[in-house]
């Protein structure tokens, strides 16, 4: 009897083989119909595995956990290595494909408009005494990082220079400029404050204007000139490409002090607040931004910073 069951035993291996070879062969047919759902298990998503799969996870005695672990360990498992190839070739041919000129140079110029932020912003520093200041170790650091702050603006200036800088030049041009952003805040005149600042101070700027319309009808604002007093209080340099040192924005922040007259309106046009016929005096610490790295850049306001007495 057993060598009667020889023959159906050598066939049953035969076909066995057989099979397996044929699971070899659609071994692709299945890989690519889970490339789909790839990212969702690379990520171990739950919720979106659920929604691929609801017939796995909401089975009774089938924990979710295993699941994963099986689906991991299935024939697009063993086929890992294929699949891992055939990923790498579509990347190569994703970086391959280059987006239009007009993109890129309309991305370049969106990213490189403005940093978008102040870099380390002034803070007044507190005096220390002069024995604490040589003769003590918190004292030591101390120095050291006032020294620091100071060769990094000492470096900024300097890198202006190169470019043609005039420190009376920027003064009375950063005096104009106060006059002009504050009067065209006074008069709420958007379209026309936007050229003058960069993109996040005009966003502030712009509810400022909404909030103070809602108390106030009409502002007036005078500036009494000459300024009293502009001095810079820090200059920064802001790198915006690794690879490209020249790339930089500088920050400057000067402290502004101006006689001022202020009156504001109600909807009857009476008087609310300030007094037009009294002049005040007026400390304001702007910081003005400008590239250079952009022919014909001019220099735009790209903050405030409140005065610490």
């Amino acid at each position: 009897m057993s060598k009667m069951m020889t023959p159906f035993k050598r066939f049953h291996l035969v076909r066995t083989l057989y099979r397996s070879s044929q699971i070899g062969e659609s071994s692709s047919y299945l890989l690519s119909g889970c490339k789909s759902y790839s990212y969702t298990l690379s990520n171990g998503s739950d919720a979106n595995f659920r929604s691929f799969y609801p017939q796995l996870s909401n089975g009774p005695g089938f924990p979710f956990a295993g699941v994963k672990s099986l689906t991991l360990r299935s024939t697009v498992g063993a086929e890992l290595s294929i699949f891992m190839n055939n990923k790498r070739m579509v990347t190569t041919q994703a970086q391959q494909v280059k987006a239009p000129s007009q993109a890129r140079s309309r991305a370049q110029q969106l990213s490189i408009t403005s940093p978008g932020f102040i870099y380390e912003p002034y803070e007044p520093r507190v005096k220390i005494p002069f024995w604490k200041r040589w003769f003590t170790r918190t004292g030591w650091r101390r120095t050291k990082n006032d020294i620091i702050l100071e060769l990094k603006s000492a470096y900024a200036i300097s890198k202006l220079r190169k470019a043609g800088y005039s420190k009376n030049q920027f003064y009375n041009e950063a005096a104009s400029m106060y006059k002009e952003i504050n009067t065209l805040l006074a008069n709420g005149d958007k379209r026309s404050l936007r050229k003058a600042v960069t993109d996040k101070m005009f966003s502030v700027l712009k509810n400022e204007i909404k909030q103070r319309e809602t108390t106030w009808s009409k502002v007036y604002w005078e500036m009494v000139e000459p300024v009293v007093k502009i001095r810079t209080l820090r200059a920064r340099l802001i790198g915006v490409d690794r690879k490209d040192l020249n790339k930089v924005f500088i920050q400057l922040t000067l402290e502004i002090l101006a006689k001022q007259k202020f009156e504001a309106y109600d909807s009857n046009g009476s008087v609310v607040a300030g007094d037009k016929s009294k002049e005040v005096l007026v400390r304001d610490i702007w910081v003005f931004e400008k590239s250079m790295f952009h022919r014909g850049a001019s220099w735009h306001l790209c903050g405030r910073i409140s005065p610490k007495t």
